[in-house]
């Protein structure tokens, strides 16, 4: 399907430090996944989101063809620098004609989302949960797939306050529910946090070295401290370190969307 991946830390880093230059980085996973359960190759868009210093709306790069293609990729992560990234490479489910608009990372305001996965049986099954979005949150989608839908409805719930675990945990029960089989591994950021799901594909995350957490669809080198999240997972990374709680748990009385925990009782906590 895809891979993905998403880190924050308290110093800004360089993209390529994280997507070219490890042995197994999100660039190579475009044609050599080594854990990708569904498809083989991600030559279908990329994009890359990225937060500059003192704005909190981050900057995007997509484009439609294999991230190896684009020459000037690889010098835009050279020199780019941000204490917070998410990036995606694209395998799609379906063939379309949306061009970049349909490669990940999406966007509004000053948060950025990645999809990986599919929802099963698009459209139909999902439709009356596409019916229940305000006519013009439905029109704005920028793409006509299965993950700009996750992320019209993941933001419809964040508008109305919901904490960011609370939104993914509740849009991921609701598309499971109307759409069995759905693979829903979402990551979800604003720069200061990240939140992702682990649900029916591979999820992996690493706190450290230093004040810095990367959670990925696998890891981009063989270093000890990775750490994979069971399936059915909800996610909450800072650079304080990683917590975790099971997706079908409650969700979290919290309303502070930056809470180092993601719940009372964690299944696991990683320090940085």
């Amino acid at each position: 399907m895809c891979r993905h991946i998403a880190w924050v830390g308290d110093e800004p880093g360089p993209l390529g430090e994280l997507l070219v230059a490890p042995p197994h980085g999100l660039h190579r996973q475009s044609w050599a996944p080594r854990r990708q359960r569904h498809g083989t190759v991600n030559a279908d868009g990329f994009g890359v989101g990225w937060y500059a210093p003192d704005d909190p709306v981050p900057a995007r790069y997509r484009r439609a063809g294999p991230v190896w293609a684009d020459p000037s990729f690889a010098d835009l992560a050279r020199v780019v620098r941000s204490h917070a990234v998410l990036a995606a490479v694209r395998d799609a489910t379906l063939p379309g004609a949306d061009g970049e608009a349909a490669a990940a990372p999406f966007a509004s305001g000053p948060w950025l989302f990645s999809h990986n996965g599919a929802v099963a049986g698009w459209p139909g099954t999902v439709a009356a949960l596409a019916a229940g979005l305000p006519p013009a949150e439905l029109l704005a989608l920028e793409a006509r797939n299965d993950s700009a839908l996750v992320w019209a409805l993941v933001l419809h719930r964040l508008r109305r306050g919901e904490a960011p675990a609370d939104a993914l945990a509740g849009v991921v029960r609701d598309v499971a529910a109307a759409a069995p089989g759905s693979r829903l591994n979402l990551l979800l950021t604003d720069g200061r946090a990240v939140t992702a799901t682990a649900w029916g594909d591979t999820l992996w995350y690493l706190a450290g070295p230093g004040r810095r957490a990367v959670v990925a669809s696998e890891p981009y080198d063989d270093g000890p401290g990775w750490r994979e999240a069971p399936d059915r997972t909800l996610l909450t990374a800072t650079a304080d370190g990683v917590t975790a709680r099971p997706l079908d748990a409650p969700p979290s009385p919290s309303a502070d969307p930056h809470a180092r925990r993601a719940s009372a009782e964690p299944l696991e906590e990683s320090p940085a």
